[in-house]
């Protein structure tokens, strides 16, 4: 009897491992962005659509501060934050690059931006903003000089439905505080 409930469990724990580590394709962007809106909707937010992929080192650190322990609730309580995973090399598009997520993104000015590319959507899906707006529109990718720092500070105030001014000078400052450090130049 033992013999035969461990082979049963044997083959159950075998099964439970080859289904858990097949590959699963990514979601299309379509019904992430159907489950974003819905949200919004519902929760009287807009969308922060943020287009990224996992070697871009910016759009890192962009995840890197809004789930920061500062900035986290107040993009939490302001936006259905979304990210689209495109613009991946190799096998990479197969395993991480969300269908139909270049396509929306060239949709919506972004095909020429680099990356992070991120913009500002009601829960219908109008475009409100987004973030190529730096001279000759160009893509503020991650905010970190000053002129980046001031032109996503505007961006906020044009999207976020529930941003107090309190909420958005510890953005500000958050960003400021964290910005890159210039490298340093030899004489």
């Amino acid at each position: 009897m033992f013999r035969k409930l461990t082979s049963t469990l044997f083959v159950l724990l075998f099964t439970v491992t080859l289904l858990l580590g097949q590959d699963t394709k990514p979601q299309t962007a379509d019904s992430i962005l159907k489950s974003s809106y819905k949200e919004a909707k519902a929760s009287d937010k807009n969308v922060f659509l943020i287009f990224h992929a996992s070697w871009c080192s910016w759009c890192k650190r962009l995840d890197k501060a809004m789930q920061s322990d500062e900035l986290k609730k107040i993009f939490e309580d302001c936006y259905v934050i979304t990210h689209l995973d495109v613009l991946e090399n190799g096998d990479k598009v197969a395993q991480l690059e969300n269908p139909g997520g270049r396509e929306i993104m060239k949709n919506l000015g972004g095909e020429k931006s680099g990356l992070p590319f991120y913009t500002f959507l009601d829960a219908s899906g109008k475009k409100l903003a987004d973030s190529n707006v730096m001279p000759k529109d160009m893509n503020i990718g991650y905010p970190g000089s000053d002129e980046e720092i001031a032109e996503f500070g505007k961006l906020l105030k044009v999207s976020a439905k529930n941003l107090s001014e309190e909420n958005y000078s510890t953005i500000i400052d958050y960003l400021k505080k964290n910005a890159p450090k210039p490298a340093a130049t030899s004489h």
